[in-house]
């Protein structure tokens, strides 16, 4: 399976801001912050990785009904595939 460029992108993006949280959670804890506010960050990074997790898992897929539709027009929107996904996790 490839992964469309333009989702690449995306998944890189908030791959690179989980990154950045996760700096700044490991930061909060060096610097002995509120757990409460440590755990809110945590979340936080949690919820971007899914996010990550999810766009690759929506675009595959899209492409694997795509690929099934064959030459019939194909209305798969990522977008809500995306959303669907989410809200079982």
């Amino acid at each position: 399976m490839q992964i469309d460029q333009d989702a690449l992108g995306d998944v890189i993006k908030r791959l690179r801001r989980a990154e950045g949280q996760i700096r700044g959670v490991i930061a909060m804890i060096e610097d002995g912050r509120d757990c409460a506010e440590v755990v809110t960050q945590l979340a936080a990074v949690s919820r971007a990785l899914d996010r990550a997790g999810f766009k690759i898992i929506a675009t595959g897929l899209r492409q694997c009904v795509t690929a099934e539709a064959g030459d019939r027009e194909s209305t798969v929107d990522v977008a809500q595939l995306e959303k669907l996904f989410l809200s079982l996790a």
